[in-house]
């Protein structure tokens, strides 16, 4: 009686001898784009073929895509905002993306398939982005497309990332221009009346971001031990407004109130108060620190237009929002606040963003202290 050929179970793919003599494995595999496909794979000997059956097989139980081809760049990358980026990033950075690849990216690059994309290809791209846009747009595209390939070859659809071998352009760097302490000083002073008063006493003092101001919540605030913490921070991305984790190392933060904003976070209590009162049944608690007249969170942007309205009334030189960060870095450093220390006020995640970002108040602090050195050594009387 002949022995009967064992067959594999249903799904676990099939080996057939070829006439040339090779064996050849098909399995069953998910495509980029979510569909399945049959992959073949190839052996000189049975035990051969079927070891890289399994390996399909075991790719395709984790759920990894295997395409029969190399999949095209207009293909993958929507395919690695949706499964990849989207589910694990912020949407913010999921946007931003998305910005990226759908204006430069896949316009521009798309026909390109995986495997066969080079230095070259990359080179190029990155010229035409920025001859047409700008040095920044095309880091930005850079970073983005690297990203992108890391993935891939992270799912094995290819063994190396040529972005990473290409140098992304050098934007020049946004002169900063911060405000003096006079015109800091001036701008509170004309501010004092504002219903965002306090928002802009935070963003001063403690280097708030706009976010963060927005997203901030009583719960958050101990005005009796001089505590805040920055828990989430308010967004608006498409059209919708959420809460989100704050940035760097703001999660993870309980800052000290300094004096000066203990007053105007009181003041802004007893405003909500009378607010709450006047609105009655119209109110709803929320818990957020600023509020429109009915209780809900302001618009992020309305921080900033109210705080470009303040400037201009008081004729002071109009910056970002943004910059008032800048500003407090630049006050911390001249006080003698130690780099660390400004990192962790900020919240920046590494101490060499502190440093880049505010070379220039370095520097001004460096000359200073050159200067000191030079009076105290003047002082000395000539040896002989």
């Amino acid at each position: 009686m002949s022995q009967q050929r064992k067959r594999n179970p249903n799904g676990a793919g099939t080996i057939t001898k070829r006439k040339d003599g090779r064996y050849q494995a098909a399995v069953y595999v998910l495509q980029p784009d979510g569909t399945r496909a049959r992959k073949f794979a190839y052996g000189k000997t049975w035990a051969e073929c079927d070891a890289k059956r399994r390996q399909l097989l075991a790719k395709a139980d984790s759920g990894v895509p295997v395409p029969t081809r190399s999949a095209k760049l207009a293909e993958w990358l929507p395919y690695w905002l949706e499964n990849i980026v989207q589910p694990r990033r912020k949407r913010t950075t999921y946007a931003k993306y998305e910005t990226h690849v759908r204006l430069y990216l896949v316009p521009k690059l798309g026909t390109k398939r995986l495997e066969s994309l080079s230095v070259g290809d990359v080179r190029r791209f990155l010229q035409q982005v920025e001859r047409k846009k700008s040095a920044a747009t095309a880091k930005e595209s850079h970073r983005v497309l690297r990203t992108a390939l890391m993935a891939a070859c992270r799912e094995e659809l290819i063994t190396r990332n040529v972005a990473t071998l290409v140098e992304p352009p050098s934007p020049e760097s946004r002169d900063l221009s911060p405000w003096s302490l006079d015109e800091t000083l001036a701008f509170l002073s004309a501010s004092r009346r504002d219903p965002l008063y306090a928002a802009f006493v935070l963003a001063i003092a403690l280097g708030f971001r706009r976010g963060e101001i927005v997203g901030l919540r009583w719960t958050d605030v101990d005005l009796n031990k001089r505590e805040i913490r920055v828990r989430k921070q308010r967004q608006r991305v498409g059209g919708e407004a959420y809460d989100d984790d704050p940035k760097g190392r703001r999660r993870r933060q309980t800052l000290p109130l300094p004096v000066m904003c203990i007053a105007p976070l009181r003041w802004q209590r007893m405003r909500q108060a009378s607010m709450r009162e006047r609105a009655g049944e119209d109110w709803a608690e929320t818990g957020y620190v600023f509020t429109t007249r009915t209780g809900r969170p302001i618009e992020p942007r309305n921080v900033y237009r109210s705080f470009t309205r303040v400037a201009k009334n008081a004729g002071l030189r109009v910056i970002r929002l943004h910059d008032a960060r800048h500003g407090c870095a630049t006050l911390l450093t001249a006080a003698g606040v130690a780099p660390r220390v400004v990192m962790e006020i900020l919240g920046h995640s590494q101490i060499a963003i502190t440093m880049n970002t505010y070379t220039h108040v370095v520097q001004d602090t460096q000359r200073e202290a050159v200067s000191h050195m030079d009076r105290l050594l003047k002082r000395r009387p000539a040896s002989g």
